[in-house]
């Protein structure tokens, strides 16, 4: 403390808290006796205003008052005061009992000192600090584009109160939808009426842009407001996702363009947190795949939940390495491997396995990309989607991991391509591959879990509008009627885990992927939001691509759903496999890495029963086989 004395401006706040509480000494009795204080207790007052004034200064000392700056004077300012207040009070009460022979206060004095001194000790603060606010802002309040903000809530308080010393945003009013907001006053800006109003008071104000802050608002909510005013010409923006704000990654003031994912986002997915914390927190997970779009964000998404270790397995060095220096600027406490392998390479798996003995292991590794997968890798894509599975899913079973959770992929329902084909092959190796086990009895729990595109990761549609829109067009769809299911990376990693915890063995869990959006209302809505007209970038189609459907299904034709206890989880009851199945299976794919792909294309319908080609390709001979006689070619 003494150390902070030394600075000259603390010194004064010093002082003058002195000054004032020696003035309020004053001031108490005067009101007392009504500005006319009879000579013995003008006395009795001056006796006493001096060691009182300093034994205030002290309490005031000690209780840190003077660690702050009143400039930046909060409600936790005033309520230090307060106590040190009420202590000073206290402790001058009893000074006085025990002086009580030799000098008289009336009590009425000790009532009113403390009273007047928290109300001169915070009002001199807070007056500086609107003083020092508006010297320093009130400039920038007649600065800045003239805004509206979209919402009255908790975010559009926020955002008014940090746009409040913004030059380049001057807020003229809020609209919100809840009646008994309309007319009220926050921070000096009313509620002018309703989002449906916005029509009007646009034109009364002149306002050309609009702020959409309702984060935690339900989603059609928002699409609603944000198409509102895209529709009246204005330039939209808004605050930053709920979950950015809650972890604190981003501020409410960093209000940014409307994307394509504000149009598609969905709402907020209700974790049961508990029971994720009782599977991961102090326990080791690997994530395999981590260094992809969906495999990153688990790892984000599971360190939120503190795991002792968490190994990041993949192929690719150069996407471990992104995900490396990502993950090390965290401060965490968990322990972070990132590790290069090959998940159908055995020996690696198990090593890994038996080094860092994972409780729970999220498969996302896989090749994902139908076109690519279609014609010339067809055999790559079943070595590593099925073959790679396998591998290291068998090595968690005779490892003993708790859990084995399958990323799998809508694309896996009634395939067309060779890479659903081969998903769907993975499903049913790890169906396969489960025993039946009693509720309280050990073994590997696996758990497969199917979802369609998720917002901006590699290879999707998006990522390729936004280029194509960047280079001046054309935006190419390869149909004008295809739609696709679209979720956010975070929601669907944050399903995954859910889907995890819940899943009790060889259950394939479903997720509510919502409505299919149209790929060409899609393509149009980012034309939009990048500032041009539909007329400026072209639109082109240019027909199916080998292996690829007009619509995406979440359940096969032979599946039903049951539910869950988690609204947006569904467990699809599809046919079952054995074990002697999955190794005949193996020898199948093993057995035809150089056989022709025409063949192995022909083949894979007796393994996976509701799998139709496309686009059928001729074959010299045709092959009738019957799956108990499939042996190496």
């Amino acid at each position: 403390m003494t150390k902070s004395l030394i600075n000259p401006l603390t010194f004064l706040a010093l002082l003058h808290d002195i000054a004032v509480a020696a003035f309020v000494w004053f001031a108490a009795y005067l009101l007392r006796f009504n500005f006319a204080i009879p000579p013995l207790h003008l006395q009795y007052m001056l006796q006493s205003i001096v060691w009182v004034a300093t034994l205030q200064g002290a309490v005031f000392v000690a209780y840190g008052l003077y660690r702050g700056m009143w400039r930046f004077a909060s409600v936790s300012d005033l309520k230090r005061i307060l106590f040190a207040v009420a202590s000073a009070a206290i402790l001058v009460a009893a000074l006085l009992f025990m002086l009580s022979g030799s000098i008289v206060i009336p009590r009425s004095v000790l009532i009113l000192d403390p009273l007047l001194l928290m109300l001169m000790m915070g009002g001199s603060r807070f007056a500086y600090r609107a003083w020092k606010e508006h010297s320093l802002y009130g400039i920038a309040l007649s600065q800045g584009k003239p805004t509206l903000i979209l919402g009255a809530g908790d975010a559009a308080v926020a955002l008014l109160k940090d746009l409040s010393r913004s030059t380049q945003w001057r807020v003229v009013g809020l609209l919100d939808d809840d009646k008994t907001m309309l007319g009220r006053e926050i921070f000096g800006v009313k509620v002018l009426g309703s989002i449906a109003t916005l029509g009007d008071i646009r034109r009364r104000l002149g306002v050309e842009h609009v702020i959409v802050a309702m984060p935690s608002e339900h989603h059609q909510k928002r699409r609603s407001a944000i198409d509102l005013a895209n529709n009246l010409g204005l330039e939209v923006l808004t605050v930053p996702a709920i979950d950015d704000l809650m972890s604190g990654k981003v501020s409410v003031s960093q209000v940014r363009k409307v994307d394509v994912e504000d149009l598609l986002g969905r709402d907020t997915v209700l974790l049961d947190n508990s029971g994720l914390q009782h599977l991961i927190a102090e326990h080791a997970v690997l994530v395999s795949g981590a260094g992809g779009s969906i495999g990153s964000e688990l790892c984000r998404q599971v360190l939120k939940f503190n795991p002792s270790i968490l190994i990041c397995l993949d192929i690719s060095e150069f996407s471990l390495y992104q995900l490396e220096q990502e993950l090390n600027a965290l401060k965490i406490t968990t322990k972070l491997h990132f590790m290069t392998g090959d998940v159908k390479n055995k020996q690696r798996v198990k090593s890994l396995l038996e080094q860092f003995q994972p409780a729970v292991v999220f498969h996302a590794a896989a090749y994902k990309h139908v076109p690519m997968m279609e014609n010339g890798n067809v055999w790559e894509a079943l070595s590593n989607n099925v073959i790679g599975t396998h591998t290291i899913a068998n090595a968690c079973k005779e490892a003993g991991v708790e859990k084995f959770v399958l990323i799998s992929t809508d694309k896996a329902v009634n395939p067309t391509n060779v890479m659903g084909a081969s998903k769907r092959l993975a499903e049913m190796v790890c169906q396969g591959l489960q025993v039946k086990l009693a509720r309280e009895e050990m073994g590997t729990r696996f758990v497969i879990v199917r979802f369609g595109n998720v917002l901006g990761s590699s290879g999707s549609v998006i990522p390729k509008f936004r280029e194509q829109i960047a280079k001046g067009g054309p935006v190419t769809i390869t149909h004008p009627e295809i739609t696709r299911y679209f979720m956010s990376i975070p929601e669907a990693a944050q399903l995954v885990l859910q889907a995890g915890l819940m899943g009790k063995g060889g259950e394939i869990m479903v997720l509510d992927m919502g409505e299919p959006v149209k790929i060409a209302a899609l393509a149009a809505d980012m034309i939009r939001l990048s500032g041009l007209q539909a007329d400026e970038i072209k639109i082109e189609y240019v027909g199916l691509r080998p292996g690829e459907k007009l619509y995406e299904e979440l359940l096969a034709d032979d599946e039903h759903t049951m539910p869950t206890p988690h609204e947006k989880l569904r467990i699809a009851q599809a046919r079952e496999v054995d074990i002697a199945w999955v190794s005949k299976l193996l020898k199948w794919i093993e057995g035809t890495e150089n056989v022709n792909e025409a063949i192995i294309k022909n083949e894979l319908k007796l393994w996976v029963e509701e799998y139709s080609q496309q686009h059928k390709v001729g074959l010299e001979k045709h092959f009738i086989l019957d799956v108990e006689q499939v042996t190496l070619h």
